[in-house]
């Protein structure tokens, strides 16, 4: 057994802030209870499973200031072996959360885990530790962009039931900062995004919490709702989470020094980030760090896979680049000032000192799999220009003078020429003219917020996977929607493969674009991976997560849907799943 030195244990207490506890074994006391009424009505989670160690987590329900809380540990379900069990105090600094960092566990073995406090007993969490020397398969679950108003979390509840699990992984917006209004201060209110349906499916926010999160306590409410919902709550009980945010968490659009959603009016965005970043770690099952922004994190299943989890917001990102900022007064876009700014070669989504770490990881790493989990699209979206301007016009059309359903109308013809002249080139069709081969050949990023946005960094990672020969396979969220790339560097060589995932319940380009059936999105889908070269698959109507497993010789990305979240009544939507598959040393994506 390793024991902790008291230096390497007053070093994990000084960076946990009084907020993890270490457990490594039985610790032979007990506590008296009392009469304090206690609830674990926010469930458990474990999280950050590493080969030896996993953290636990809980959040107990009372109005005492503060509560002792009994955990356990055990090699089985009914507690007949319990490995570690002790005893910890919580209060109003922590937001009555505990956690607990479990040492000394066997690789690749499967616990069980409890709380208790006063007679009251929380329900009992599975979780796994990561394996060590050579390993058949890790199964992974993968999710992103939950929105408690928009729908019930049934992904994660189907997710729970996936047999042999062994980690999931959230890629960021976890929660959504958003209040009930835009406007609370005025008499016409304009529903908040997301809200309109809340009222109708029971998901409102609750009074004392129905405005835009920017304090301390406004980040822990929203948790506290996010974490009453079932399907969370299975997901969490079933396997450990490693998790790392997206802009949500935070304020929309976030960046180093700012984001869209914040101006001065709501406070220093410093002090914004400070306190949501607090509300993240006391509520999310993560080892805790000195500078919480230096998120990112690696994590390694035996010979097959090595996990690498990115931070690409608040810590180093330059601020996105935004179109409008590069037409003149009369309208015209400076292509030339335009390209200049994107391709710049110290535009930064990570910082130097995470993308170093990134490469000496890589450099080091001995695993079959290079595996990066992170928030946004890799994959090279460009998009004729011509539809990106009443794209861009649809979020304020009446500034421009017209109407949401011209736009619309115009989008989809020109997708429909677009996509016509683009099968014809394919075909070899000699008789299309040089005019309409330019309408197809003239593209722009269509999300700049991506890494379409950070071209000189997304060329520096794909030239150091080509360069050490690695098999890289990039786990995606933000977008709401389904996407599978093949990564190609800017010389056209594949590099290696994306799986983004759809979003639990936030809405996706199915409402943004007024698609009103799964047949108006297919006809999209299909337009959208002829234009755009590296799309190999993509899903713009259905909710859900993704399913991914590797094994020595392949990858195998399964996307499932669910049919509903108005309700957490559901069923599968069998008819939209989609699986495909790279192999080792091939860098493409075909069917399974």
């Amino acid at each position: 057994m390793n024991i902790l030195t008291r230096r390497e244990f007053l070093k994990i207490s000084t960076l946990s802030a009084c907020t993890l506890v270490i457990s490594t074994g039985l610790s032979g006391c007990d506590s008296d209870d009392n009469n304090i009424a206690v609830g674990f009505k926010h469930g458990i989670a474990s999280g950050d499973p590493l080969s030896d160690k996993i953290i636990i987590w809980t959040r107990v329900t009372t109005e005492a200031e503060s509560v002792e809380v009994h955990y356990e540990v055990a090699t089985d379900e009914a507690f007949v072996n319990v490995i570690h069990n002790g005893v910890v105090n919580t209060d109003v600094s922590t937001d009555y959360t505990v956690k607990i960092d479990i040492q000394d566990l066997e690789a690749g073995t499967y616990y069980y885990y409890r709380f208790s406090s006063n007679q009251t007993t929380s329900s009992i969490g599975k979780m796994k530790t990561l394996p060590v020397g050579s390993v058949e398969s890790v199964k992974m679950a993968v999710f992103s962009c939950a929105n408690y108003t928009n729908g019930y979390f049934n992904a994660y509840m189907e997710a729970s039931k996936i047999e042999n699990l062994d980690v999931s992984l959230h890629l960021g917006d976890y929660i959504y900062e958003y209040g009930t209004y835009y406007n609370d201060d005025f008499e016409a209110k304009v529903p908040s995004y997301a809200t309109i349906n809340a009222s109708a499916i029971g998901r409102e926010f609750p009074e004392n919490n129905n405005k835009e999160c920017i304090v301390l306590n406004d980040y822990r409410k929203r948790y506290s709702l996010y974490h009453t919902d079932a399907g969370l709550q299975a997901l969490h009980k079933a396997a450990p989470m490693i998790v790392v945010w997206d802009d949500h968490e935070i304020a929309n659009d976030a960046y180093a020094e700012g984001a869209v959603n914040h101006d001065i009016s709501e406070g220093e965005y410093d002090t914004r980030v400070e306190v949501a970043l607090k509300a993240y770690f006391e509520w999310l099952p993560i080892r805790p760090i000195s500078n919480k922004k230096e998120i990112y994190r690696s994590f390694k299943f035996a010979d097959l896979v090595s996990l690498n989890m990115l931070e690409t917001r608040i810590l180093d990102r330059d601020e996105q680049l935004n179109y409008t900022s590069y037409y003149d007064s009369e309208g015209n876009f400076d292509a030339v000032s335009f390209r200049a700014d994107l391709t710049a070669v110290e535009r930064t989504m990570m910082g130097t000192t995470q993308l170093e770490w990134l490469q000496d990881k890589m450099a080091r790493s001995t695993t079959t799999w290079q595996v990066l989990g992170q928030q946004v699209l890799m994959g090279r979206m460009n998009l004729p220009a011509e539809i990106l301007t009443p794209i861009g016009m649809l979020e304020n059309p009446e500034v421009f003078g017209i109407t949401t359903e011209v736009l619309l109308l115009q989008i989809n013809n020109s997708l429909g020429e677009l996509a016509q002249i683009k099968g014809r080139i394919l075909q070899g069709d000699l008789s299309v003219s040089d005019e309409k081969k330019a309408r197809v050949n003239t593209t722009l990023p269509y999300n700049l917020d991506a890494w379409d946005g950070y071209f000189a960094e997304r060329e520096t990672i794909l030239g150091t996977a080509k360069a050490y020969n690695k098999n890289l396979v990039v786990l995606t969220g933000d977008t709401h929607n389904s996407w599978a790339n093949e990564l190609k560097d800017m010389n056209g060589k594949k590099i290696g493969v994306e799986f983004a995932t759809s979003s639990v319940s936030s809405p996706g380009l199915e409402e943004y674009l007024s698609l009103t059936s799964i047949e108006e999105a297919m006809q999209l889908e299909g337009t959208l991976e002829l234009l755009i070269d590296d799309l190999k698959y993509t899903n713009l109507y259905d909710r859900g997560f993704m399913e991914v497993v590797f094994t020595a010789q392949e990858v195998i990305s399964t996307w499932h849907y669910v049919s509903n979240y108005d309700s957490s009544i559901y069923t599968m939507n069998t008819q939209r799943v989609k699986s495909l598959k790279c192999l080792a040393g091939d860098n493409a994506l075909t069917a399974v």
